[in-house]
């Protein structure tokens, strides 16, 4: 089978397109014929070996996929060839066959076309975590999402407004914010670049507390780290939940003594060991994110295709934090 390669630590141009042995599906695994398989963030950490999880090489990158059952290992229940599925594999997702176990597979709705299937999970399921079981958000909530056009971002968003929350954008660009507006943000505002110094700090603080109604965020989330997070915890309000989703500008050094001025809770939010220690919660997460998408409440916004040959280009788009919404690779 064809699969994009890691073989040495590296960025996307370490990668190779390689022709590598069919994996064997074992007992209680399924195995897919991976029709699209999506690109985040972890990915650019695993191939550097700077991700939480290092794979033994050669292994291809590609944490989420979709596809079709093609064979099934012993003890599998409920769970056939031909099925049209998602699934969570961790890496090995950007090749032709992947397998995953049997408890991370989930058949999905004929109304959901393949690339929609591969960029559901780990957005949606991990600003769901974030949000429903971390946060437990509610409803007339005042929800602030940094980075609210990036691919858990934008899932925030959806997700915030399906869940009853006043929803408010920061995004670095015009363009972006017009995107997370289309989403479903009552407002929102163009944060500086990164990095900032004690002034743009203070500014930004003050300028969440005033986009939020004066009063500060009943809820940030925040996938972005860097020099955003201590002027968002800055702004948030009295008993506040602040979501440490993940930090590509940076990992952030908070001021311990705003957790006691704000009586607010810091929470982080690793989906992935959620999943591991919750299977059972994780698929019935996914399916209550079918039912979001069948009403018309979420829809993934796939920002590219690429095909399997481009795949180190498709991460070299993400590793730009240009795009909005979710990169595919195409295996069709």
């Amino acid at each position: 089978m064809k699969a994009l390669v890691s073989t040495s630590p590296g960025g996307p141009e370490t990668l190779e397109v390689l022709d590598l042995p069919e994996p064997v599906p074992r007992v209680g695994e399924a195995r897919i014929r991976v029709v699209a398989s999506s690109v985040n963030f972890p990915d650019l950490l695993i191939i550097e070996d700077k991700y939480q999880y290092r794979p033994a090489r050669p292994f291809s990158p590609g944490a989420e996929i979709s596809g079709v059952i093609d064979k099934v290992g012993e003890g599998v229940e409920g769970l056939a060839p031909g099925m049209r599925v998602l699934a969570m594999v961790g890496w090995g997702g950007m090749a032709e066959l992947a397998v995953a176990p049997a408890e991370k597979v989930v058949p999905i709705p004929d109304a959901m076309s393949f690339e929609q299937a591969a960029a559901l999970v780990l957005t949606y399921g991990t600003s769901y975590h974030a949000l429903r079981d971390r946060a437990k958000l509610r409803q007339g909530d005042t929800l602030l999402v940094l980075g609210a056009a990036g691919g858990v971002g934008l899932a925030a968003v959806e997700l915030g407004v399906a869940m009853g929350a006043r929803v408010f954008a920061a995004v670095s660009s015009p363009e972006k914010l017009a995107i997370a507006m289309n989403a479903g943000a009552a407002s929102g505002l163009v944060y500086p670049r990164n990095p900032l110094d004690g002034a743009a700090q203070k500014a930004l603080s003050a300028e969440i507390k005033q986009l939020c109604g004066g009063q500060g965020p009943d809820v940030i989330y925040d996938p972005v780290g860097g020099d955003y997070s201590e002027p968002a915890l800055r702004s948030i309000g009295w008993q506040g939940r602040y979501l440490v989703v993940g930090f590509p500008a940076g990992i952030a050094r908070l001021p311990l003594n705003l957790p006691l001025l704000k009586g607010c809770d810091i929470l982080g939010v690793f989906y992935g060991a959620a999943v591991d220690r919750d299977p059972e919660g994780y698929r019935q997460g996914v399916r209550d994110l079918f039912g979001f998408f069948e009403r018309g409440e979420i829809r993934p916004h796939i920002h590219a295709v690429y095909p399997l040959e481009r795949a180190s280009a498709a991460l070299e788009a993400l590793a730009s934090r240009t795009t909005a919404g979710k990169i595919i690779v195409s295996l069709a």
